[in-house]
């Protein structure tokens, strides 16, 4: 097992690509703490992976919120035995032309993926720097790390924020063997997607099926989703390298939407 008694926190994992990741590190040996806005739902998702309980626990936190970003990171350190790895996961989107984006709407998809990421960093690695270990964070970018799109300004700037804050995180944290790298998927067919295709397509004009085949997987060389285990298997890959050699850079797993 890659990651046998490793201690990994996952935010937004009790559903879509957090809940693959989630569960892939269980099944490779992890302790994981699902953390979730919904304790039941956290709960659930915890117990789907690890019956037992020994594995895997639901955990409340809004990450957008200091103290409770600190309480449930305490809590996991002190349950599990400390903090491994952290996989900045949760995240919305929201759409809308530019002219027209409600300026609390972008604030708020900021703060969830921006602040987010800062709160459990800040709060994780202090763990990591302590422990002597060395440690692995990953951020959930996008390939609007990379590329743009319209109608969605504070999404774009967000992901490509992502990569900004890991590597200056894979700097500082160099000197304690911490580790900070970026996942930048494509479309993956999530509930955040499923609610974009609707949005899309009135904003644009077109059929949901036009959306999905000429927006949103034009630009693949095969037409295709990637998929929550394809994402996860790249969490994996980031979470069990060890060596300084890998930190601070950003994959794209998109099915060539965009090519480095």
């Amino acid at each position: 097992m890659k990651l046998q008694d490793k201690v990994a926190i996952v935010t937004g994992a009790a559903s879509g690509i957090g809940k693959e990741i989630a569960a892939t590190f269980v099944r490779e040996g992890a302790k994981v703490a699902i953390f979730d806005l919904d304790q039941a739902k956290a709960d659930a998702a915890a117990k789907e992976m690890d019956p037992t309980g020994k594995r895997a626990l639901g955990f409340v936190a809004d990450v957008t919120n200091e103290q409770e970003v600190n309480d449930g990171v305490d809590k996991v350190a002190q349950v599990f035995g400390g903090i491994d790895i952290l996989v900045s996961n949760a995240g919305i989107q929201t759409v809308f032309p530019i002219e027209d984006f409600p300026f609390d709407k972008w604030k708020q998809l900021l703060s969830i993926h921006l602040d987010g990421a800062f709160l459990t960093t800040k709060a994780a690695i202090k763990y990591m720097y302590k422990q002597g270990r060395g440690g692995s964070i990953i951020y959930m970018g996008s390939v609007h790390s990379k590329e743009a799109s319209v109608l969605k300004a504070p999404y774009v700037t967000a992901k490509h924020g992502l990569i900004g804050l890991a590597k200056t995180v894979a700097k500082e944290g160099a000197k304690h063997k911490v580790r900070a790298n970026v996942i930048c998927p494509g479309f993956v067919r999530t509930p955040l997607v499923e609610k974009q295709i609707p949005e899309q397509a009135k904003e644009l004009g077109m059929s949901e099926d036009d959306v999905i085949k000429k927006v949103m997987l034009k630009e693949t060389v095969d037409g295709e989703f990637t998929t929550v285990q394809d994402v996860a298997e790249t969490a994996l890959f980031f979470a069990s390298f060890e060596s300084n050699a890998l930190t601070g850079q950003s994959l794209v797993v998109s099915h060539g939407w965009f090519m480095q």
